[in-house]
């Protein structure tokens, strides 16, 4: 880690694209600039919510799986959790495409819960929606 910090004080050479090896706060001056600013926000805002989503989902399952999960139930909670970890990232974008997609399983079992109208509902939000979950701000969260 102290190698990563060191190398963020290099500077790039803009014409040949060398690092310049000698100290400068120029390359965090070009990271604070106006322009980066709406990025840096977006991506710190969407970290702490996707962190904050997990632990509310996370640590009521975990604490149900270590106090009160016995036998079968325990390895189903054990294959849950470490199975998403098993495959790829290409296969897990992929599976959520298919479950938030628009003729989606999500879709279909709001639909025979007859709460369609509660997914139009929230689509129809100018900030997270769009046209199908896959495909909007929710989806993207999720």
């Amino acid at each position: 880690l102290f190698a990563l910090l060191a190398q963020s004080f290099f500077s790039i050479d803009e014409f040949s694209g060398l690092i310049n090896r000698e100290f400068t706060l120029k390359t965090y001056g070009d990271l604070l600039q106006a322009a980066n600013l709406d990025i840096i926000l977006r991506t710190v805002t969407m970290a702490a919510l996707v962190t904050l989503a997990s632990a509310v989902i996370a640590f009521p399952i975990a604490y149900y799986a270590a106090r009160y999960a016995r036998g079968r139930w325990k390895a189903l909670f054990y294959l849950g959790v470490m199975l998403p970890l098993w495959s790829s990232y290409l296969v897990k974008i992929y599976a959520w495409k298919l479950i938030l997609a628009k003729e989606g399983i999500l879709t279909w079992l709001l639909a025979k819960l007859n709460l369609l109208w509660l997914l139009d509902a929230w689509l129809a939000l100018p900030v997270v929606g769009g046209n199908s979950l896959s495909v909007s701000f929710t989806g993207t969260f999720i």
